[in-house]
């Protein structure tokens, strides 16, 4: 069965939204390295709306290195608001999520990689859905914007299964839910 392996960029006080607004001095070739892994790893993306959104506004129609790689692969979109999902290699989820959601991991494939996506990415974890959670903790807080988990829900036992701490003072964790 595939794995659901999600990769965020997160500050110490918990913000995803905008990374591009405060990684840029943490960026390194190390830290590209990781994010690269992650990504080769993986043949389908699932998103959210907001991040797929944002995603096909800044890749769609657009060629070379990094454009070619999110044009090409393939995309699930769950989203109860959008009609249809238009950028290539795009389908859309829009009832059953669970179940659509687990019949994607049933099939042949590597890695379903989660990418920003805070609100499904929340929802995935308290399923039961997520394989795998990948932060890179940058050694920076900002303050304000739109935190992992947001609001109130049931907790959500992880393990952590690996912790690394990158030259740039970036902590590499990963995680997978906690046996029952």
């Amino acid at each position: 069965m595939r794995k659901i392996v999600a990769g965020l960029q997160v500050t110490l006080d918990g913000v995803i939204e905008t990374p591009e607004r405060w990684n840029s001095p943490y960026f390194s070739p190390e830290l590209g390295q990781i994010v690269g892994s992650l990504i080769g790893a993986g043949d389908t993306l699932l998103l959210g709306r907001v991040t797929y959104q944002t995603f096909a506004a800044a890749f769609g129609g657009q060629s070379g290195g990094m454009a070619d790689q999110m044009n090409g692969v393939r995309k699930v979109v769950v989203s109860t608001t959008l009609d249809r999902a238009d950028w290539q290699n795009s389908t859309l989820i829009k009832s059953n999520v669970a179940d659509e959601i687990t019949r994607l991991k049933q099939q042949q494939g590597t890695n379903i990689n989660v990418s920003g996506s805070a609100t499904l990415l929340s929802w995935l974890l308290r399923q039961g859905l997520v394989d795998e959670l990948h932060l890179l903790v940058m050694p920076v807080v900002v303050g304000q914007g739109k935190r992992l988990f947001a609001g109130d829900g049931k907790p959500v036992p992880l393990t952590l299964t690996r912790s690394d701490a990158l030259s740039n003072g970036v902590l590499y964790l990963i995680y997978k839910p906690a046996a029952s």
